[in-house]
């Protein structure tokens, strides 16, 4: 990846700090994305390969400002990788109207953006790499997750739309498919249950592994699917669940 400029989304968070670090590795240059203030240390603590954009991927100038940083700063575009998400843990009784646009726009609406205004640069290219963060919520129910499912089921046929689309321009476009991940994103998410060490071990225990993820084994799944060496992958979900999905 030496020398290939990717754009970054949740930058910040668990996931994307170890997607960056694990890009930065490879030889890649990276646009930071994300709204969290922490996204504008990162050139400081990572040096001149990473540029920050601290930016709502939920709108669409936040997409435009990303693309443009790259093409200004590298003068090229070679991945588009969607790391930023969002949830609300109600069930579709609870949960408002305000919630659920919030978890759809979050989820699938910044997808929808980003490869909106990056795909062109990729046409104009003659090639382009987007891996898109989906989950087992893509393809098997949550209790609890109404809009959050609905979303990722959203970014999966999307990624499968796009693959096909785009295959004969050589463009490719995957998606990671994550159980629970060991981020502040789960945390959250566990301290907003009833009896959050209860439903600690029980979604540990849904995964036949006995854990879940730890941020690094995500990445290096979004790093692969990005790299040359997926290079005949496309229009698929690489499930990243310790077997969550296979039970």
């Amino acid at each position: 990846m030496k020398n290939q400029v990717a754009i970054l989304t949740g930058a910040a968070g668990g996931v994307g700090i170890a997607t960056l670090e694990k890009l930065l590795e490879r030889g890649a240059r990276v646009v930071a994305v994300d709204v969290a203030k922490q996204v504008e240390s990162l050139p400081a603590r990572y040096g001149s390969n990473v540029v920050a954009v601290r930016d709502d991927v939920t709108q669409s100038a936040a997409a435009d400002r990303a693309v443009r940083t790259a093409l200004d700063t590298w003068s090229r575009l070679d991945m588009l990788l969607n790391v930023s998400g969002v949830t609300v843990p109600k069930n579709i009784v609870d949960i408002t109207e305000e919630e659920w646009d919030r978890v759809m726009d979050g989820n699938a609406k910044s997808v929808f953006l980003m490869c909106k205004r990056a795909i062109p640069e990729f046409l104009r290219q003659g090639s382009g790499v987007i891996v898109n963060t989906a989950s087992i919520s893509s393809v098997v129910g949550l209790s609890g997750q109404s809009a959050y499912c609905a979303s990722k089921g959203a970014v999966l046929q999307l990624t499968r739309q796009l693959a096909v689309e785009y295959a004969s321009r050589n463009i490719r476009v995957n998606a990671v498919g994550p159980g629970a991940i060991d981020t502040p994103f789960l945390t959250r998410y566990f301290d907003a249950q009833p009896d959050p060490e209860a439903t600690r071990k029980a979604v540990a225990a849904a995964h036949p592994m006995g854990r879940w993820a730890q941020p690094e084994e995500v990445a290096s799944t979004i790093v692969y699917l990005a790299s040359s060496e997926a290079s005949f992958v496309t229009g698929t979900i690489l499930m990243v669940d310790g077997g969550y999905t296979a039970a």
